[in-house]
């Protein structure tokens, strides 16, 4: 048996003998392994870890049930007793689980109690992370709080994809494989999350909005990293985005374009969008260490703004580099009074230099962008990576629907002209309308009685509408039949309203070849092809109006939850975004003169 466990090694074994050195990846539970074996040859160690995943997929409910509870409370009864498996004493020693405090200790006790009594299987979490170095105690106390509220559903499917991340990182150690590029782009991630706008910072939240002091070192830090990746040419251009060029082999070689956001939500996560600046800053960096030129030069930027907090101008930074800046945005001004022209001045920006940032499409290949998921998708299905078909198209409404007020106990149901229950009527036809479409989504995300009472029949009820679709056809047949049905409720209920546009948005399509690129990357990778469409903007859409553009998705954990502090993905996961990357540089070096 080597030292380092090989895919060689474990795809030529006996059945038997590849059984025995996979012992403990799963706690108890040698069945997981020995049904993925059957499966062999593996081409990767992602593709064995989603067949190990897939085993446990097509179980009986039973058996997954008894997997959950083939595992030890964290700090529980086995610890204490000294019967925890190697691997899980490992675990929790790293996690500081075996020096916990009495009162540590007593709360956890106390959590493993209540968590029992609630769901009827022991609490399962990954207790060394998402960096595989070991969350704190109070992270993992946070999170077993926290994970109490659940339905007992959805936190069983959680414990499920908590035990095939211990098993991730056991199958890790066992092969001696350590995410060396998912790490950087971590820690890169961790460093810049240190820059915070003020009464946010404080709170430990993170929010960096345009050109404030938090933005502008998060500027600075990203061109200083830029600079130590090798990249030739780094600059902050006129709207403060960060553009690091690398130069292809020959001059005046077409540049890729690549890159995403800096800025954040007020109170966000710390990957949306900077993920897509960091991964292929390592992709560089490995470039730049090995001497390698491509046929094609590579362009990373960090885009100044896209998420419209400070001021009205969503996708300023990718706006203005297809010559998209309005120059009314100037004067806008910020919760302070700071007019966005004076924010530009104070950062040293020459926005008389704004009009010379519009690229000239013949001189790029096109433009890809990688995006942690932002929704629940594949982390429901367990799988590393998704394939975006499109990015959806959008419309949104300012609604107001009229009836009138009247007193709750004299006034007969049949004689009421609620408006509050006619937007509620709607809120129930958007769902089901939007659900017959498969990739449409149909909210109502506010909904007010202005100066409503308990006793008062609403006459009154503001709301907003917002649908999206991946193509602008069938976003506008499902606006057309949500307002027609608004129009036929309001009738039907005597009822009166009015439905004000405010913001349309296209759909961005993928280009089928480079969605294609991304397609083989992630297949020769060994983990499923999954094709799906983004519900959010991105800076792609933008860019799509010039260049052809594709994107790849990551997994997030915690539900996929994003524009949160509990927002996540794996350094492993980034690592497989980092290899896909990389292929796609590599097929595209093949397709190039």
């Amino acid at each position: 048996m080597p030292a380092t466990l090989t895919l060689d090694h474990l795809n030529a074994a006996p059945a038997a003998d590849a059984l025995a050195l996979l012992d403990g990846l799963y706690e108890h539970s040698p069945w997981i392994a020995e049904a993925a074996l059957a499966r062999r040859p593996f081409r990767s160690l992602a593709q064995f870890k989603y067949a190990l995943v897939q085993v446990v997929q097509a179980a009986p409910l039973e058996a997954q049930l008894a997997l959950i509870r083939a595992h030890p409370e964290l700090a529980g009864k086995a610890m204490v007793a000294q019967s925890l498996t190697a691997e899980s004493t490992n675990e929790q020693s790293k996690a500081g689980l075996t020096q916990c405090t009495p009162e540590e200790f007593a709360r956890i006790q106390q959590l493993n109690t209540d968590y029992n009594a609630r769901f009827g299987f022991p609490f399962i979490l990954a207790v060394r992370g998402p960096r595989g170095t070991g969350l704190s105690k109070q992270d993992i106390i946070d999170t077993f709080a926290r994970r109490l509220n659940h339905p007992v559903d959805f936190e069983r499917a959680e414990a499920l994809r908590n035990i095939h991340r211990i098993a991730e990182i056991r199958l890790n150690d066992k092969f001696g494989v350590e995410p060396t590029l998912g790490n950087d782009v971590w820690d890169w991630q961790e460093k810049l999350a240190v820059h915070s706008d003020p009464g946010f910072a404080e709170q430990g939240q993170l929010t960096v909005t345009y050109l404030t002091d938090a933005h502008r070192a998060c500027a600075k830090a990203l061109s200083h990293w830029m600079r130590d990746c090798g990249f030739d040419e780094v600059e902050v251009d006129a709207v403060g985005n960060v553009v690091g060029r690398y130069h292809g082999a020959t001059q005046g070689a077409k540049m890729l374009m690549t890159g995403s956001h800096y800025d954040t939500v007020r109170n966000g996560g710390k990957y949306d969008g900077r993920l897509g600046i960091f991964v292929p800053m390592a992709c560089v960096r490995e470039l730049h260490r090995a001497g390698r030129r491509l046929p094609f030069g590579i362009e990373v930027v960090g885009f100044a703004e896209e998420e419209g907090q400070r001021y009205k101008a969503t996708f300023l930074g990718s706006g203005a580099l297809i010559g998209h800046f309005n120059p009314a945005w100037l004067d806008q001004q910020d919760a302070d009074g700071i007019t966005m022209r004076e924010a530009m001045q104070q950062a040293g920006l020459c926005i008389d230099d704004i009009p010379k940032l519009q690229r000239d499409p013949a001189r790029y290949l096109g433009f890809i962008e990688v995006h942690i998921e932002q929704g629940p998708v594949l982390n429901e299905l367990d799988i590393p990576l998704g394939v975006v078909t499109s990015i959806n198209g959008s419309v949104r409404y300012v609604c107001e629907m009229t009836g009138m007020a009247s007193h709750a106990g004299t006034t007969p149901m049949d004689r009421r002209r609620d408006a509050a229950v006619g937007v509620a009527e709607l809120a129930l036809y958007v769902e089901k309308r939007a659900a017959q479409d498969g990739d449409s989504v149909g909210t109502i995300g506010q909904l007010q009685v202005p100066s409503g009472s308990i006793n008062v029949v609403p006459g009154r009820c503001l709301f907003s509408l917002d649908l999206r679709a991946p193509t602008d056809a069938q976003r506008d047949a499902l606006e057309r039949d949500v307002l027609a049905e608004l129009a036929a409720i309001a009738q039907r209920r005597g009822l009166g309203y009015k439905a004000e546009q405010s913001m349309k948005a296209a759909a961005a399509p993928s280009a089928p070849a480079w969605q294609q690129r991304w397609e083989r990357a992630v297949e020769a990778l060994g983990v499923p092809v999954f094709r799906m469409p983004s519900g959010a903007g991105h800076d792609a859409m933008k860019l799509h109006e010039i260049l052809p553009q594709a994107m790849l998705f990551t997994r997030g954990l915690n539900g996929g939850i994003s524009h949160n502090p509990l927002e996540s993905t794996t350094a492993d996961d980034m690592q497989l975004a980092v290899d896909a990357f990389t292929h796609v540089l590599n097929q595209l070096a093949t397709e190039t003169p």
